[in-house]
């Protein structure tokens, strides 16, 4: 008997009163007693990438019409009954297995060797890095079964977010590994109101849209001529829920085994899958998916997703991802926007943001990061963006006199040095890491009414800055002459820059709305004036 996931129980969860296994339309069973609170899966990728799946989901079968009927399933979450109705007339696009046409599936039976069903992941080491026996970090072997649950939520993950795989075998319809942001609503919010809090209103489509919708359910568009897939065009906008840039056909063996990855025992298991190239190229589809940022190179330029890059998540991406930038090139997604401009009215200030995604080194997963941050409801949002911008472009210039204060304490003049080494990426990340609860906190004290405290922050600013600059370079009684001499002079730089001297520290104080101090040049003037 072939999987459904609609019909089927096999999404792992867990509720108040311990683990549990569910089909998509129980996500709000037992609301009020016992609900859901997370998913189960044993992976992060797949615990975000679930979130995608039901959030698309929703949004294709019973979107709300609008935000009065989004609040109302909101305060009363839907019945079991009442979601099972709403995923009837697309029940039929998400059979995994079986003789009709295969969840994220070509329709093709694809005549292609075989691959491990271990490269469903997107760590898992490729063919290349196999053969030279260069898996070392990341081993072969992760898996070499998997259940059909998990080999579906695999295959999901992988067609949202797949990366570049060598020749003709195309990225995610965002590109690879992009990121994602998730509204979390309250403090201890239930699956089902983090989900709902994300899903943007629309309409539902007509049976004729299917096709456009779930690729599956037609020929591949291929990408042979150049051909791309472009939403209005060729493809339902909702298709940025169902993206599949990959020609792929599992291998099912009709035996019982145990899920490599869960542990979970399933009668039919995963143990491969086929792939053809030139599935479909994706092209324009940057401002289409609800939940991932947005920016342009430029002005007037094509709209692109954001994608994580090294050095983690923190607040001084709080512009780009809550708000736009100043330069208006950047822009939070657009489920954080909604929620910003009318949904976080209705709900109480402990409401943070959850991103998440694949920092990825073209073909190559450098990790998954995953980071949470408060989202403040503010009375007045122009003015909590404009003292975050002033928060973050101060922390930037007291970042940049730090890190040429230790490449001076540590390098003689003229010394070739690679900023974005080891060392001073290791340097900039401890800084933001080091202020960022002020940061925080500052924002919070704004939205409860409080004026901006900007002395207080650069007492922060100063206090991390010294302290990870001693770290860097220290001054000891075995330096060299030369050394020593060189160590004092760098700080004594940094500390005339966290006073507001120079044009480093005149540009800092400026941000911060605090008169520079006379230089001596200045005093002397006034001096022979009186």
């Amino acid at each position: 008997m072939s999987l459904n996931l609609i019909r089927d129980p096999w999404l792992p969860v867990l509720r108040r009163s311990g683990p549990g296994l569910i089909r998509p339309a129980q996500i709000a069973e037992a609301h009020a007693t016992d609900p859901i609170i997370a998913f189960d899966w044993p992976r992060a990728d797949f615990r975000i990438a679930a979130h995608e799946f039901l959030i698309g989901l929703l949004r294709t079968a019973c979107p709300p019409e609008d935000e009065e009927v989004w609040a109302a399933w909101m305060e009363a979450p839907p019945s079991p009954e009442a979601l099972d109705e709403a995923f009837v007339p697309i029940a039929h696009a998400f059979d995994l297995d079986g003789p009709g046409p295969r969840f994220l599936q070509d329709m093709e039976g694809l005549v292609a060797d075989s691959e491990p069903v271990e490269r469903l992941l997107i760590e898992a080491p490729g063919d290349s890095t196999v053969k030279k026996n260069t898996d070392l970090l990341v081993r072969r072997g992760i898996a070499q079964r998997l259940s059909r649950a998990t080999a579906a939520m695999a295959l999901y993950t992988f067609q949202s977010w797949a990366p570049a795989g060598g020749a003709g075998n195309r990225t995610g319809l965002r590109g690879g590994g992009p990121m994602i942001t998730l509204v979390l609503p309250g403090a201890d919010p239930t699956l089902w109101a983090v989900l709902w809090a994300n899903v943007p209103t629309g309409e539902r489509p007509v049976a004729a849209d299917l096709p456009r919708i779930f690729p599956w359910l037609a020929p591949t568009i291929t990408s042979e001529g150049s051909r791309t897939v472009v939403p209005g065009d060729n493809a339902h906008p909702l298709q940025c829920w169902w993206g599949m840039p990959r020609r792929i056909r599992l291998e099912f063996e009709a035996k019982p085994g145990v899920c490599d990855l869960t542990g979970q025992t399933d009668e039919v298991v995963v143990t491969g899958w086929r792939q053809r190239p030139r599935g479909a190229n994706y092209a324009q589809w940057g401002k289409e998916h609800a939940l991932t940022p947005q920016y342009r190179v430029k002005p007037d330029s094509e709209v692109l997703p954001v994608h994580p890059q090294p050095g983690g998540i923190g607040y001084r991406h709080w512009l780009g991802l809550v708000a736009n930038t100043k330069d208006d090139l950047r822009y939070p997604a657009p489920s954080v926007a909604l929620w910003r401009a009318y949904r976080g009215s209705r709900y109480p200030a402990h409401t943070r943001l959850l991103v998440a995604g694949f920092d990825m080194d073209n073909m190559k997963a450098r990790g998954f990061v995953e980071a949470e941050m408060p989202l403040h409801r503010a009375a007045d949002r122009e003015a909590q963006e404009e003292l975050a911008d002033r928060l973050i472009g101060s922390a930037q210039e007291v970042a940049n006199a730090l890190r040429q204060a230790v490449r001076g304490a540590l390098f003689s003049a003229g010394a070739t040095v690679k900023l974005d080494a080891e060392l001073f990426a290791t340097l900039r990340e401890r800084f933001w890491a080091g202020t960022e609860a002020d940061f925080y906190a500052l924002l919070g004290a704004q939205a409860g009414g409080a004026k901006p405290d900007f002395a207080r922050w650069l007492d922060s600013l100063r206090n991390v800055a010294l302290q990870l600059f001693d770290e860097a370079a220290p001054l000891d009684p075995l330096s060299g002459g030369t050394v020593a001499q060189r160590i004092s002079q760098a700080k004594r730089n940094l500390v005339f820059t966290l006073r507001g001297y120079g044009k480093a520290g005149a540009a800092l104080f400026s941000l911060l709305d605090m008169p520079a101090p006379e230089s001596g040049k200045t005093k002397a003037k006034k001096g022979k004036a009186a």
